[in-house]
């Protein structure tokens, strides 16, 4: 009997994950808008969306030390769940820059997803990251 459940369990397991993994690739393979009639919006809005990255941005110590300062611009695709994913730097300024504006990106709370003629859809969205040595 012990067995019998244990199976029935994996075997719901499996098909669970399974079944997650279908949902994931499926929404991997959908089209990815940049142009769209709603925007994605960061918890908040825009004011909030600043002050986060302004309270979880560190400048990094290679970079201070050499007074490199720039706008890094990071790309990134708003999921219909409003999971950031496919961050990457658009311009780059300074590795250590790049890495940093990466790292704060990927680190975001979800988003409100974009919506395209009533559709919930990916989006892409660009954000500038200013370094400034002040």
């Amino acid at each position: 009997m012990k067995k019998l459940f244990l199976m029935s369990v994996m075997a719901l397991f499996c098909l669970m994950t399974a079944n997650a993994q279908k949902t994931v690739v499926s929404e991997k393979n959908q089209k990815v808008y940049d142009t769209v009639d709603q925007l994605p919006e960061f918890p908040g809005g825009m004011p909030a969306l600043m002050s986060y990255i302004q309270n979880n941005i560190k400048y990094p110590k290679d970079a201070e030390k050499q007074k490199v300062e720039g706008r890094v611009l990071v790309q990134f695709v708003v999921e219909t769940d409003g999971s950031i994913s496919d961050v990457k730097v658009a311009k780059e300024v300074f590795p250590s820059l790049d890495a940093e504006g990466i790292r704060v990106v990927q680190a975001m709370p979800k988003w409100t997803p974009g919506k395209h003629k009533g559709k919930i859809v990916r989006v892409q969205y660009t954000l500038p990251i200013v370094f400034s040595l002040k």
